[in-house]
């Protein structure tokens, strides 16, 4: 991906006051998943990308009178004076690739357009509108070639291409949502071109998904637009979890008649899960079933149905989209790491790294902790420009930190705190990302800071759950146990098999704690320890708990089990960090009564 050298958007980089600028069509070319490929065999790819660039891409980009400006190792930048020629040029790259990845190794380009002013510096450009074309591509289906509203604007109805509405999307480091289009060539069929199309080219890096139309099996056709709404609503919310590539809806409409298996549909789209559901609708209740399919496997990894209520129509559907949405994501990722752990991990892309990291998490046990920061520094090393790999990388080493499983819990606290700041500026706007600095500044102790990061993560996906649960131990910790307990009600019906779920109770616990229900707190912290016995939070809050309650015996008991999976953990390092937020006070008293050393 090509972006401004300072990393910035929207700066000029010249100060001099005779800025050259004109309005230009630039085009942004980057080879989907170059990282994998250099990984398998790294002189084979080199050999093939010039030869692309020497067969392909010079001779295009000269018809159609582009100008290279820049170029990397997996991408280029061309500028030209007319944006139909961009697109009529993207296109015909796109078709050359296609008819070559038949009888050559699969190299497959991502090709974004955008129109906009930019700032020319010794033949270099730069500006908004190289930036947003960097990220047009970066939102483009591989072997497609997607334009910016601007662009389509300058050529509608001067092309013979059909352009398909993709929405509005947030792009990184971009202050404005940009309405994207997927160019499509003429003489494919109109339904499912790119469908077809897009059957020669290698699976997407990201976990890959089609949401196929959900029936209506109520035998009433005019509730067609009920289950048309649902699976638009799913591919939405799909689509706001950055962490999965989701086949857009207009793709998915045209297979509503004649609808073929799931795993020939996955081959069709390239993608690695299916999601299919019904809706069946009678009287005053509507009973909504979904299940997520594997595609290589065609096993179901998930299956559910959800039975409400017609009180308020748009209110239910807002509820089962959200619940389905909120199940998958844990489902796909746990599928994801056992693809990747039945491979060798010498041979994993950055992607596969941090997906094996993000399960680890999940049991926080000194091993899967130290597994997940192992990855997750391998991920940052093999992709630079990851965010997510950062941000497993702050999270793991902020708990390790905390539970004093390294050799120097305050160098692990000081590089998670420099991880912080590097998943942030390289990936602000991504909901996993910062779900996992705000939670990394949780177990640093640094409630208030956390705190706007997690509310962040939730507001750009409020399905994640695991943000909730961290979200409502920062408001138990600042003595807001009601809105604290809000969150981890949300987030046990988004997920409720979550392979975090243990941090759901451990939430749920410090609330009532918190709001001084002690025999409520015991309860919830019961349930989180038969999640995960070893969870290092439900027990140390189920002494606070007993030992508020009155139960010392007991209490002195967690906090013996508590030492036992973290010997060294004492109230200094419960106070630590600045945990001097009022709800976490009342905690640490407890702990004290309970017999935590100092």
């Amino acid at each position: 991906m090509i972006l401004c050298p300072d990393g910035k958007v929207g700066e000029d980089p010249v100060a001099d006051e005779r800025i050259e600028r004109r309005l230009a069509a630039i085009l942004a070319a980057d080879v989907a998943g170059y990282s994998r490929l250099m990984g398998a065999d790294e002189v084979g790819t080199l050999t093939a990308l010039k030869a692309i660039r020497r067969e392909i891409f010079d001779p295009a980009i000269a018809r159609h009178n582009g100008r290279i400006v820049k170029t990397t190792g997996d991408g280029l930048l061309v500028e030209f004076a007319s944006s139909v020629d961009a697109v009529t040029c993207a296109m015909a790259v796109q078709e050359l690739m296609a008819k070559r990845d038949q009888d050559q190794p699969q190299i497959t380009f991502r090709i974004g357009i955008n129109v906009g002013d930019v700032i020319i510096d010794d033949g270099d450009i730069f500006g908004d509108g190289v930036n947003i074309a960097a990220r047009v591509e970066s939102e483009c289906e591989p072997g497609g070639v997607c334009l910016s509203s601007n662009a389509l604007e300058q050529i509608r109805g001067k092309t013979e291409f059909t352009f398909v509405d993709l929405g509005e999307r947030a792009l990184k480091n971009i202050d404005r949502a940009v309405r994207l289009y997927a160019a499509r060539s003429a003489a494919l069929p109109k339904s499912a071109a790119h469908a077809v199309d897009a059957s020669s080219h290698p699976f997407p890096d990201k976990p890959s998904i089609a949401v196929l139309p959900f029936k209506n099996i109520s035998g009433d056709s005019d509730q067609e637009y009920f289950a048309d709404g649902m699976t638009g609503d799913i591919i939405a919310l799909l689509s706001r979890t950055r962490d999965f590539f989701v086949i857009a809806k207009s793709s998915t409409d045209s297979l509503k008649v004649g609808l073929s298996d799931p795993t020939s549909l996955a081959r069709q789209f390239r993608v690695r899960y299916i999601l299919e559901g019904s809706v069946r609708k009678a009287a005053n209740r509507v009973r909504v079933t979904a299940q997520l399919i594997e595609a290589r496997t065609g096993k179901t990894l998930w299956a559910d149905r959800f039975d409400r209520e017609l009180s308020d129509l748009f209110l239910v559907q807002d509820e089962v989209t959200s619940g389905i949405v909120g199940a998958v994501y844990p489902e796909v990722l746990a599928a994801e790491a056992g693809t990747f752990k039945r491979s060798s991990s010498t041979n994993l892309d950055a992607w596969g790294l941090v997906a094996r990291g993000m399960m680890a998490l999940a049991t926080f046990t000194r091993e899967s902790i130290s597994n997940a920061n192992d990855l997750a520094d391998r991920a940052s090393k093999l992709d630079p420009e990851f965010g997510l790999a950062f941000g497993l990388r702050a999270f793991s080493l902020a708990y390790r930190s905390y539970m004093q499983w390294g050799r120097d819990w305050l160098m692990d606290a000081r590089q998670a705190s420099q991880d912080i700041k590097s998943a942030v500026s390289l990936q602000s706007d991504d909901p996993t990302v910062l779900f996992l600095v705000g939670g990394a500044s949780w177990f640093m102790g640094r409630v208030l800071p956390g705190v706007p990061l997690l509310e962040r993560a939730i507001q750009l996906n409020p399905n994640l759950a695991m943000a909730r649960a961290l979200l409502g131990l920062g408001y138990a910790s600042l003595d807001r146990p009601a809105d604290g307990l809000a969150q981890a009600e949300i987030a046990f019906r988004l997920s409720p098999r979550d392979p975090m779920a243990c941090q759901f109770f451990a939430a749920e616990t410090l609330c009532h704690f918190a709001a001084g229900d002690f025999s409520r707190a015991i309860a919830s912290a019961q349930k989180g320890l038969q999640v995960n016995p070893n969870s290092l939070d439900n027990h140390l809050y189920l002494a606070a708990a007993l030992a508020e309650s009155g139960d010392q015996s007991r209490a002195q008991k967690q906090v013996e089990q508590a030492l036992r999976i973290a010997p060294a953990m004492s109230l200094d390092i419960i106070s630590r960090g600045g945990r001097d937020a009022p709800g976490w006070q009342k905690y640490h008293v407890a702990l004290r009564k309970a017999g935590l050393p100092s």
